[in-house]
C-alpha cells in the first residue's frame, strides 16, 4: 500500500508539474499576443505578410517589392477584365533579400508561372530599421526561410532571440495598449485584397525636390547579389520572372541605377520595364490618380495600372483565365465583394469627413 502510495503522488507530482508548465506557456503566449503589435489601424503595412497564408486561391503571378507594388496594383482588376489570380506578397520598404526569402517562403505552398518584381529596393545594401523589417518578418510563418530573411535582416541592436519570443521585445508595451490591442489578441481584420492596399482619396501629385547627387551610383553588392538569387529561383521553378519599376517618381530612381537594371536584365534575359516613362499610355492622371500628393496611386491610378500590366502579363505568357474554372472565380467573387465594399466604407467615411480618418496615413517613403 505504502508503495502505491508513493507512486500515486509521484504521479500527482508529475502532473502538477506538466499542467503549471502548461499554464505558464499559455499564460505568456497570450501575453505575447496581447503585446505585439496589431497593425490593425494607421499603419496596416504589419498585417500584409501574413495575410498570404488565408489566401486560398491558386495564384499563378506573385507580385514581390514595397509600396510600389502593395499601393500601386489592384489584384480584383487583374482578375476581373483579364481571368489573371494573383497575390501580392508586398510589404513596407520590402528589401530585396527579403524579397527572396518570400519567395522561397511562397514556393512552399504553390509555384506561381510568373513572378514580378519591383526594382526600387535595390538601392538598398544593408539593413534599414528594426520596425520595417518587423513589419515584413513578424508575419512570416516559421520556416529555414524566415530564420535565414531574419539573419540577413537584422540591424545591430537586434537579435534572433526577439525574433524567436516576442513577447521579449513587445513586454514593455503594456502603456502603449488600446482597444484594439483587446480586440485582436487572436485574430485580425482583412486589411488588403490579396496584398492590395486600397486608398480612394485624392491629393495631387506635388513638386518633387531635385534628386541629391551621389558619390557612387552602383547598386549595392548585395542587393544585385540576391537578385541573381531571384533569377535563380525563377529558372530552377520554371517561373518566368518581370522586372519593373513602378511609374511613381518618387523616390526618384536614378537614372544610373536604371541602366545597370537594363544591362542586368539583359545579360540574364529578364524582361525590364519601367513604367514612369509609360505613364501617358498607362493613362495616369496624377491630378486625381494618387492619394498623397505622388508617392502612391490611389485606386483609380491603381486600377489603370493594374490593366496595363494586365495586356502584358496575357499578352506574353500562358496564364489561366480563372474566371472560367468555377471554384476559384467564386472565391474571387467574394475577394471581389470585399474590394467593393472596402472602396465604398472609404468613399463613405470620405463624403462624412473629407478625409480617411480610420485607415491610416500611410504615406511611407519606401
Amino acid at each position: 500500500m505504502k508503495a502505491l502510495s508513493e507512486k500515486g503522488n509521484k504521479i500527482y507530482k508529475i502532473l502538477c508539474t506538466v499542467l503549471g508548465v502548461v499554464i505558464t506557456v499559455a499564460a505568456l503566449y497570450m501575453l505575447q499576443n496581447l503585446l505585439s503589435p496589431k497593425y490593425q489601424k494607421g499603419i496596416v503595412e504589419g498585417s500584409m505578410i501574413a495575410e498570404y497564408y488565408d489566401s486560398e486561391e491558386p495564384h499563378e503571378v506573385i507580385f514581390l517589392g514595397d509600396c510600389e507594388v502593395y499601393e500601386n496594383i489592384s489584384t480584383v482588376v487583374l482578375f476581373r477584365d483579364y481571368g489573371i489570380s494573383s497575390y501580392i506578397r508586398g510589404s513596407a520598404q520590402q528589401l530585396t533579400w527579403q524579397s527572396y526569402y518570400l519567395l522561397e517562403d511562397t514556393l512552399r505552398y504553390e509555384t506561381p508561372r510568373v513572378v514580378v518584381f519591383n526594382v526600387l529596393a535595390l538601392k538598398y545594401g544593408e539593413p534599414q530599421s528594426e520596425s520595417y523589417n518587423r513589419m515584413t518578418l513578424d508575419g512570416m510563418r516559421w520556416s529555414r526561410s524566415k530564420w535565414d530573411a531574419i539573419e540577413a535582416s537584422m540591424t545591430e541592436d537586434e537579435n534572433m532571440l526577439d525574433y524567436v519570443f516576442p513577447f521579449l521585445r513587445y513586454h514593455s508595451r503594456w502603456s502603449e495598449l488600446t482597444a484594439t490591442d483587446y480586440e485582436h489578441v487572436f485574430d485580425r481584420d482583412r486589411v488588403t485584397v490579396n496584398g492590395y492596399y486600397m486608398r480612394t482619396d485624392v491629393l495631387p501629385e506635388a513638386t518633387f525636390p531635385d534628386p541629391t547627387p551621389l558619390a557612387d551610383y552602383t547598386l549595392p553588392e548585395t542587393s544585385m547579389e540576391y537578385l541573381s538569387r531571384i533569377v535563380e529561383l525563377c529558372r530552377e521553378n520554371n517561373i518566368r520572372l518581370v522586372l519593373i519599376k513602378a511609374p511613381t517618381l518618387y523616390p526618384y530612381w536614378y537614372e544610373q541605377w536604371d541602366e545597370q537594371v537594363r544591362d542586368f536584365a539583359a545579360a540574364n534575359d529578364v524582361p525590364y520595364i519601367n513604367y514612369i516613362y509609360l505613364r501617358d499610355q498607362i493613362g495616369l492622371d496624377m491630378s486625381v490618380d494618387t492619394y498623397d500628393a505622388g508617392l502612391h496611386l490611389n485606386l483609380s491610378g491603381a486600377e489603370k495600372f493594374a490593366d496595363y500590366i494586365g495586356q502584358y502579363l496575357v499578352t506574353n505568357y500562358d496564364l489561366t483565365d480563372y474566371r472560367q474554372v468555377a471554384d476559384v472565380a467564386q472565391m474571387w467573387e467574394d475577394d471581389i465583394l470585399f474590394y467593393d465594399e472596402l472602396r465604398d466604407a472609404q468613399n463613405a467615411e470620405l463624403a462624412q469627413y473629407g478625409e480617411l480618418r480610420s485607415w491610416g496615413a500611410n504615406a511611407i517613403e519606401n
